[in-house]
């Protein structure tokens, strides 16, 4: 009997778009290494890292652009989601206005970015809102009273943590045709999954090649990433080498 031929990994150009400090690259290095960084220093310009993603009839390997959020690296974003087949647009549900950013960026995929790119909406920091103040759990009790959970909750001054409803970030995504998360890049909550559904949900039949252009900007800058590495492109630095997811 034969042995089966190794699945050859897919190729998947995989873009980060958001407002600064709303964690991205938290989330792209806890899906490419497992870790958590408290004190991540903010991305300059944008940063290339790879990670595989197992399914089972396929083996897709993402290449990964993590962008600057701040507005001056704005221009330079059309260079890295160029021929992306898909993106990962990140908001703060700690954030009322990061979501309003997250929509411009998503309006702008979907004027100049591939027809057929697969984007997700992600809200990061999920672990900074406990249960009890999640809308999916009520505040008060049949009687119209405060709940105890809510009440605790009060005490503690979590209420005012969460600015966006899961409802309305849902809703938004529905309307808009995109994939939806609540996600911890602290915790890990949700964050393997996001890209496990991208993988899914991507049709490979006709999407476009990754663009060329980029990937030699990176190895120009020394930028040849070990697969869970990570190359801050113009500073030369790379992380250490992560698991699969």
């Amino acid at each position: 009997m034969s042995e089966e031929a190794p699945v050859k990994a897919v190729q998947v150009k995989l873009v980060l778009l958001g407002e600064a400090a709303v964690g991205k690259s938290s989330l792209v290095l806890r899906f490419c290494s497992g870790d958590f960084d408290e004190n991540t220093s903010p991305t300059i310009g944008a940063a290339f890292l790879t990670q595989k993603c197992r399914l089972e009839n396929r083996v897709v390997k993402f290449e990964i652009w993590d962008t600057a959020g701040q507005e001056r690296f704005h221009s330079l974003a059309p260079m890295y989601y160029r021929n992306a087949q898909a993106a990962v647009v990140v908001y703060d549900i700690t954030k009322a206005s990061s979501l309003e950013k997250a929509k411009a960026w998503v309006k702008e995929l979907q004027r100049q970015a591939n027809a057929n790119i697969v984007i997700a909406l992600v809200g990061n920091k999920s672990d900074l809102v406990s249960a009890s103040t999640s809308p999916a759990s009520p505040a008060e009790g049949e009687d119209g009273e405060e709940s105890e959970e809510a009440a605790e909750a009060s005490a503690s001054g979590e209420e005012d943590a969460r600015q966006v409803s899961t409802a309305e970030a849902e809703q938004y995504a529905k309307e808009s045709g995109l994939l939806f998360f609540e996600a911890s890049a602290k915790t890990g909550k949700n964050v393997n999954e996001v890209f496990t559904e991208i993988a899914q949900t991507i049709p490979f039949d006709s999407a476009p090649k990754p663009a060329a252009g980029a990937q030699q900007n990176a190895r120009r800058d020394g930028a040849n990433a070990q697969e869970g590495g990570r190359v801050n492109l113009g500073e030369g630095q790379q992380a250490k080498k992560g698991g699969c997811c």
